[in-house]
């Protein structure tokens, strides 16, 4: 039993890798599932989806590894985190669709809570800002939506949970009810000081207590999957949200030690340590892991579109069938223009948080075409990016770019066109792993530490191997130009503050 299965559950694909005992890998097997848009600014996913997938995916890795349960240690799942589902605690079955972490449909239910004074609360217990983004208000929102949820839910009929719980409820049979600590800090409804639900916090938002699942480190024995899914019972023991996931997959276990993952968004975390460093740019102060019962912590930063952007390059504007093709394109375009992108799509994260306003384009010219488009889309990532690496600096004063490494993965850092231009604008070295499924592997880090496959996390960090370092080569002049005439954007779209 020296192979663990993690499930990497993300947003647009549902993912299941096989890792063996050196940390190489033995299979993977992704799936894709639909995304549904009802209303300008809503984003959904059906739960039955993200469950089959997620089963489907699973048993393929096992298949294509030639394995069976008995050969699995343990599974760890990392999942997209504020995603926000209820369910029937009797039947399984979810209520409302899955409110999707991109989701603004909560922005007016935020803006009175913040017009009534109670951010200053709210950020001091969990660490977080208020916006639409975290799960407590949509979970308020099915409630209040659905008929006979709210009634339902104070009687103790229904469950919550950000995916990960969903899913561990789903794989046990349904009988745990669990999450881990960076989950739960993620839901607005956390004290990360304390380590427990608030009721403070439950009483403001409106979610009954009875809803909530147990709270554990993210190293620990949960539970294990019936015998029905996988041939046979194995064991779940490693829970962390993708972003914290990444975090332990780049073994940044040490204060000063951040990565960047570019997904669907971007999202970074500084490891700032025992200490909960609250954030005056409006970054995010969380819970990097838990392990022993001890919480290290974070500042993160969450962009909310980057991998998204390539995509609308794609579907949107058809000017690109892959991915891939964006950086040499990019690589193709006119040096004379000067063409930002800023991709608010779903409005602005950190560290601007401002929902309402949409994206634009800036610097047009009658010459603007396809390699322009591409050009600014991949500098928008490293832009927003930069936004981030300042502010943390600004926040955490041991933050210096001589004692930060920043490690990056994700699908976008496949583009060594955009990691060079990342370095290029956050003037420091950007370091690229041998693996790049670094969200997975955390996952796994955790299970396979509870089950006695991995060792402690200083051992652990012994197996990071770098892949490229990628080193700023872009003059001072030129640098300071490019990140001026992102501001500007930047203060362009802010002025808009349209809304729907």
């Amino acid at each position: 039993m020296s192979y663990v299965l993690a499930i990497d559950q993300g947003t647009t694909s549902s993912r299941a890798i096989v890792f063996r005992s050196d940390i190489s890998i033995a299979a993977v097997a992704q799936q894709e599932f639909p995304q549904h848009f009802p209303a300008s600014g809503w984003v959904e996913h059906e739960p039955e989806d993200i469950w089959t997938s997620t089963v489907m995916t699973c048993r393929d890795a096992l298949e294509k590894a030639g394995l069976a349960a008995k050969d699995i240690a343990a599974i760890g799942i990392t999942n997209q985190r504020e995603t926000t589902v209820v369910w029937d605690r009797a039947t399984g079955q979810a209520v409302h669709r899955a409110i999707v972490w991109q989701d603004r449909r909560t922005a007016d239910t935020c803006a009175k809570l913040k017009a009534e004074g109670h951010e200053p609360m709210i950020s001091q217990k969990t660490g977080l800002i208020i916006d639409p983004y975290f799960s407590g208000t949509k979970v308020a929102w099915i409630l209040d939506q659905v008929p006979g949820a709210r009634k339902r839910a104070e009687a103790g009929e229904l469950l919550f949970g950000t995916v990960d719980c969903y899913l561990l409820w789903r794989l046990t049979g349904g009988k745990v009810h669990a999450t881990d600590a960076t989950n739960a800090s993620r839901t607005l409804l956390f004290n990360i000081h304390t380590g427990q639900w608030d009721e403070e916090l439950l009483k403001l938002l409106r979610v009954p207590r009875s809803l909530l699942p147990e709270v554990q480190d993210s190293s620990h024995l949960f539970g294990e999957t019936t015998t029905d899914l996988f041939g046979g019972r194995i064991a779940i023991s490693g829970i962390a949200g993708d972003q914290q996931a990444a975090t332990i997959g780049q073994a940044c276990f040490r204060p000063g030690m951040m990565k960047s993952t570019y997904g669907t968004g971007c999202f970074a975390l500084l490891n700032t340590g025992a200490t909960p460093v609250a954030s005056k740019t409006k970054l995010l102060t969380t819970i990097a892991y838990q392990l022993g019962g001890k919480r290290t912590y974070a500042l993160e930063g969450s962009i909310f579109v980057a991998g998204s952007a390539v995509q609308w390059l794609r579907d949107g504007l058809g000017i690109i069938k892959r991915a891939a093709e964006t950086g040499p394109l990019a690589d193709k375009s006119d040096s004379m223009q000067s063409v930002y992108l800023v991709p608010a799509f779903v409005g602005l994260g950190a560290p601007y948080w401002n929902p309402n306003v949409r994206g634009a384009l800036f610097g047009l010219t009658r010459n603007t075409g396809p390699a322009e488009l591409a050009h600014a889309t991949l500098e928008s990532v490293c832009y927003q990016t930069f936004d981030l690496w300042a502010a943390m600096r600004a926040d955490w004063p041991d933050a210096t770019a001589a004692n930060i490494v920043l490690r990056v993965d994700g699908g976008m850092t496949a583009s060594d066109w955009t990691m060079q231009r990342l370095a290029d604008l956050l003037d420091a070295p950007v370091d690229r792993p041998m693996i790049q499924e670094t969200t997975a592997l955390g996952a796994a880090y955790l299970a396979g530490l509870a089950a006695g496959v991995y060792p402690e996390p200083s051992k652990f960090a012994d197996n990071w191997r770098l892949e490229h370092r990628f080193k700023p080569n872009m003059s001072a002049a030129t640098r300071e130009r490019k990140l001026k005439g992102w501001a500007r954007a930047v203060r362009g779209v802010l002025a808009s503050d349209e809304g729907e």
